[in-house]
């Protein structure tokens, strides 16, 4: 019984490290991404509302984060919110009026534009824009 309990441990401590990273998102109509934990960082670019984020570490009230193109930056805790987010990975995405490709393309956008996730369907979700623009989009043209 004790080496069940021994081995228990050692696979929680050694697999503790590779759980998920917490995914967040911008709740801001624009955030400012800096280069460090503070104001007095450079900004290193602007993102919108719904922009999604992966947590890599946390410094007092700043995030530490990287995105869907494997950049880093840092934002402070006010501008992000825990709604669950996508943003468009490929160059011409269509979004459609239902979920699958026998519903009609309603807009299309480009690539690294965010959205709030409304709804799931299979392979399909649905989203809105901070513009309140809404539709489906498949999965895959999504991070």
């Amino acid at each position: 019984m004790r080496y069940i309990s021994f081995f228990t441990f050692i696979i929680i401590f050694f697999t503790g490290g590779f759980a998920m990273a917490e995914r967040l998102s911008v709740s801001s109509k624009i955030a400012n991404i800096r280069s460090g934990p503070g104001t007095d960082y450079e900004i290193l670019w602007k993102v919108e509302s719904y922009y999604p984020i992966m947590v890599l570490k946390k410094s007092g009230s700043w995030i530490n984060f990287r995105d869907f193109e494997d950049d880093e930056g840092w934002i402070h805790t006010s501008l992000i919110h825990k709604k669950p987010t996508v943003i468009t990975i490929k160059n011409t995405c269509n979004v459609r009026n239902g979920p699958g490709t026998n519903h009609d393309v309603i807009f299309t956008v480009e690539k690294g534009i965010p959205f709030l996730i409304l709804n799931r369907q299979k392979n399909w979700i649905q989203i809105k824009h901070a513009d309140g623009d809404r539709g489906w989009i498949h999965k895959s043209l999504v991070w």
